[in-house]
């Protein structure tokens, strides 16, 4: 599984992937972000979550550096033991929630996906 982003025409980079680039380019190439360390930019603590989601849920917003370019992305950390400015990398993890508790059919989407870890 890879945490996809993608570079458009034009060098800039987007998490997640889209049609078209900020400045309407089209996507050039795919980028693993799960191959680079990010910088926690800023974080929160969430106690009251959605059926299925962790209690408390820490949430970061995390910045990458690829190539001179920064890419933001937002996630679950693994730890509440998390700091502005830490340097985290993204972990796979098979269910960021658990599958039937929610209101959708437990088959009708995806619930793997990454969670920030300090390095």
């Amino acid at each position: 599984m890879t945490m996809e982003a993608i570079r458009y025409e034009d060098g800039s980079i987007s998490y997640p992937g889209h049609p078209r680039g900020p400045g309407g380019a089209e996507p050039a190439e795919t980028i693993d972000l799960s191959e680079y360390t990010a910088e926690v930019v800023t974080w929160t603590t969430s106690t009251a979550t959605p059926p299925g989601v962790r209690e408390p849920n820490t949430l970061a917003i995390v910045e990458f550096d690829v190539d001179g370019e920064s890419v933001r992305a937002i996630g679950q950390a693994t730890t509440d033991e998390i700091e502005t400015g830490d340097e985290v990398r993204p972990v796979y993890v098979e269910e960021l929630r658990e599958p039937g508790a929610g209101i959708r059919e437990s088959d009708s989407q995806e619930w793997d996906g990454y969670r920030f870890e300090p390095v």
